[in-house]
């Protein structure tokens, strides 16, 4: 789908149908011409609720706000409702709120959003008629914007969606098929593409780094693990970022293993890695002054003769010893290998990692949650801040000293798992924290995606399956974080 922006009035251009927003069920504003025909179809412009008038070649759709987040799942539900017509050309204007960037980029979204289906796996593959979509600059209240500037917000948020989509759909693809090597070639293929540096290390490449805890886990699984490093490193880079994604292709529970109901989805414990492969993606893209550094942990939890077992001691990269206690708490044993090795080989500025990482995340806060987890609170609400104008959700859990207490092992450095069935999410972040060298604690930041990351439902712009979690939200806070320093550079010049 093409999206492009004219300085034409709604009026003088010329397409298959236009959209139009019902703003807070205001069936009086000028630009909604029909409104008795919505009347008596019984439309009343709830969110997301759409009327299709093909005689006017007007698809009618309603927004509760102006909130970015509202136009979004607006125009996702218009593209899904037109993909259903034989429209190939669609215009619309704009609809501008407190922040114009924010809601361009947001109606951009969601319309690329509300054209993406799954359907690699399908004999009849969907529909999408919609070859181009064009935005006149011309406002909802009146006013105009600057055209070049609105090509601009396009453009960006084409980048970032087509991104998220690109994460959906790795996470979506079954574990056959995207096996540790598979997500391994992926990320080669985007390195390729997107001019990034790119290192893989197998099995003896693991063990020269010390991995045993990630290699522990691989042990039982017939695909062998890989580490990936992307790198992304333009000029004049004004900060140097460490992503470390959980990248498990599939979670059996090993030798702790999950009941046959819970192994369904298991194909999203990548989600992680696939989260760090989009940021990569965006990143590139958008040419954006930062150094990123993407790091994914890639393998299978799986069941064998020689898996690793509820009471072995494992070493990690740093030399801290794990008691294991479920193995099914495997996602954490690779991802401290990971981390050890972001803070060792790239000595970045931040570190952040993402993971579907327990289902206490999901209890705590529900399915369409991200949990934020670290030491600095400064650094958690600038991230959490970039998540809600990027339109993703976030909450934050605390650390405390007893639950720290919950982890204690009397014959190793760490246990994988609480002694309690409580906190279970705070203190897998809390095991992870002993892999945090002192020099990064108030670096780090732990994101648990496990509810948003795949629901099996569909929910606002998100189809059911992979959401893309992670993606948007990140590539917010890389903004977020420029401008602060663009802010402070020119108030020490004055």
């Amino acid at each position: 789908m093409q999206i492009e922006t004219s300085p034409k009035k709604r009026h003088e251009i010329e397409a298959d149908v236009e959209i139009v927003c019902v703003v807070d069920k205001n069936l009086e504003h000028s630009w909604i011409e029909d409104k008795e025909l919505l009347e008596s179809a019984g439309f009343e412009g709830g969110q997301d609720e759409t009327c299709f008038l093909p005689e006017k070649r007007k698809l009618y759709v309603g927004s509760d706000s102006l909130h970015h987040d509202d136009i979004r799942s607006a125009y996702a539900a218009a593209i899904r409702a037109l993909r259903k017509t034989k429209a190939e050309h669609v215009k619309t204007g704009l609809y501008l709120g407190k922040c114009a960037a924010q809601n361009v980029k947001a109606m951009a979204e969601g319309m690329i959003f509300g054209d993406y289906d799954y359907d690699a796996y399908k004999s009849e593959k969907a529909k999408h008629p919609i070859k181009k979509v064009t935005i006149s600059c011309e406002d909802f209240n009146g006013k105009s914007l600057d055209c070049e500037k609105a090509k601009g917000y396009v453009e960006n948020a084409m980048i970032v969606a087509e991104a998220t989509n690109y994460t959906r759909s790795i996470v979506n693809t079954p574990p056959d098929d995207m096996t540790p090597e598979m997500l391994a070639l992926k990320a080669v293929a985007l390195a390729e593409a997107n001019d990034l540096e790119c290192i893989v290390l197998d099995e003896k490449g693991l063990e020269a780094e010390n991995m045993g805890a990630f290699l522990a886990v691989s042990r039982a699984s017939d695909h062998p693990p890989r580490l990936v490093h992307l790198a992304y490193k333009p000029q004049n880079a004004k900060f140097k970022i460490a992503l470390v994604g959980k990248g498990l292709t599939y979670d059996s529970g090993g030798l702790s293993l999950k009941p046959a109901e819970y192994m369904v989805t298991m194909k999203s414990d990548k989600s992680g890695a696939c989260a760090v492969l989009g940021i990569m993606k965006a990143v590139s893209e958008l040419k954006l002054p930062i150094e990123v550094h993407g790091i994914v942990g890639a393998t299978e939890n799986m069941i064998g003769g020689n898996a690793y077992k509820p009471d072995d001691i494992l070493k990690a990269k740093n030399g801290k010893t794990i008691e294991i206690r479920n193995t099914d708490a495997e996602g954490r044993l690779v991802l401290a290998d990971c981390l050890c090795y972001a803070q060792e080989k790239v000595e970045p500025d931040y570190l952040l990692d993402f993971a579907t990482l327990t289902g206490a995340c999901v209890v705590a806060l529900g399915e369409y949650t991200t949990g934020v987890m670290g030491h600095d609170r400064t650094l958690k609400h600038s991230f959490s801040k970039a998540a809600t104008n990027a339109g993703e959700l976030t909450a934050t859990l605390p650390f405390n000293r007893y639950l720290r207490k919950l982890i204690k092992s009397e014959i190793a450095d760490v246990c994988n798992i609480g002694s309690s069935r409580y906190g279970g999410a705070i203190t897998a972040a809390l095991f992870l924290d002993h892999f945090i060298e002192k020099e990064y604690k108030h670096k780090w930041l732990h994101l648990d995606i496990a509810g948003p990351a795949y629901v099996e439902k569909p929910w606002g712009y998100n189809p059911a399956g992979a959401s893309g979690a992670g993606v948007r939200m990140t590539v917010k806070w890389f903004e977020q974080i420029l401008k602060q320093a663009e802010k402070e550079e020119k108030s020490s010049e004055k």
